[in-house]
């Protein structure tokens, strides 16, 4: 089997677990191949993780999972020595507890690191030493050398995000990176359509909305991204989110269909948390996700009653 039919075989591998996504599955698995670090850039929700995760199943490659944060100091990335066995039996090898960094040289596996731009800087730059000679020297342990494999695979969200930070360019200068915005309208409606789905086939209750409504509930979603009165726009899991609780909620009162109050309310819990409203807009996120609810979907007057005695503040605000 040639490389080009191996390379072949994991982008469709990883087709079937991803929706949409094909030049960024070819680019990522050339890259890895390569033996390249890769980083993934774009915004929450866009499938950074889901891509990556796929791409490591399907190369049947170790998968060592960090999440980035400002805890993430370089002893809990690198690991460190039992105390209690280093009081009776020494600095000895067999006394060292594996972090995930070392686990992936040692695995020669990849080493994926969620949010790298929330990390602290000291912790990212023993990343870039491990990037630049593919190993690490522990203290009291030695050297642990990269076995053949091991890459750094990281995504980050735009770095204007509340906690995030500039990533410097001696990151950039040592990884492949691949930017990954929002996807088609009709990418994220498969995405919500295979989420019920699955969901059904785990709970055989509640009532699944059609293609046309979740088309809908997908609109509302992608107009928040863009709305005057909002600087963050939800994700698709905003309308992953509506569509399940909608389908939830629809059973629990005992109705026949998704009517617009059951639409609205499930719209207000799954996506109000989700998006940020402008400082200084004197409007909040329930009236606005309400008012893009009402344009899509067109305000039903009988049935504003029903959205307003479960809703939130301004949740049945109307054009």
């Amino acid at each position: 089997m040639t490389d080009q039919q191996t390379s072949n075989q994991i982008i469709r591998a990883v087709g079937g677990n991803v929706v949409g996504r094909q030049r960024e599955i070819e680019l990522v698995v050339a890259a890895l191949i390569a033996g390249r670090h890769m980083l993934l850039e774009g915004p929450p929700g866009t499938g950074k993780s889901t891509l990556l995760r796929a791409v490591a199943q399907s190369m049947s490659v170790g998968f060592s999972f960090v999440e980035g944060n400002a805890e993430l100091t370089p002893a809990r990335l690198i690991g460190h020595f039992d105390p209690a066995r280093v009081l009776s039996d020494g600095y000895t090898p067999d006394v060292f507890v594996d972090g995930p960094l070392v686990t992936a040289l040692r695995e020669g596996s990849l080493l994926y690191v969620e949010e790298i731009n929330r990390i602290p800087e000291e912790t990212l730059n023993v990343l870039i030493t491990v990037m630049s000679e593919g190993e690490i020297t522990v203290p009291r342990l030695g050297k642990v050398v990269g076995a053949n494999g091991f890459r750094l695979v990281a995504a980050m969200n735009p770095f204007d995000a509340v906690g995030t930070a500039r990533i410097s360019s001696a990151v950039y200068d040592r990884v492949c990176r691949v930017a990954m915005t929002y996807q088609s309208s009709g990418d994220e409606c498969a995405i919500v359509d295979r989420n019920l789905k699955a969901n059904s086939q785990k709970n055989s209750a509640g009532m699944q909305p059609d293609s046309a409504w979740v088309t809908k509930v997908v609109e509302v979603v992608r107009r928040t991204r863009n709305h005057p009165d909002l600087r963050v726009g939800s994700s698709v899991r905003g309308a992953i989110d509506t569509a399940l609780v909608a389908s939830s909620l629809a059973e629990i009162r005992s109705s026949k269909n998704i009517s617009a109050s059951i639409g609205l309310d499930s719209a207000l819990v799954a996506i109000s948390g989700r998006v940020r409203v402008r400082e200084g807009s004197v409007r909040n996120a329930e009236e606005v996700v309400a008012e893009i609810w009402n344009d899509v979907f067109g305000s039903s007057a009988g049935d504003e009653s029903a959205g307003k005695a479960g809703a939130p503040t301004g949740a049945t605000t109307s054009n």
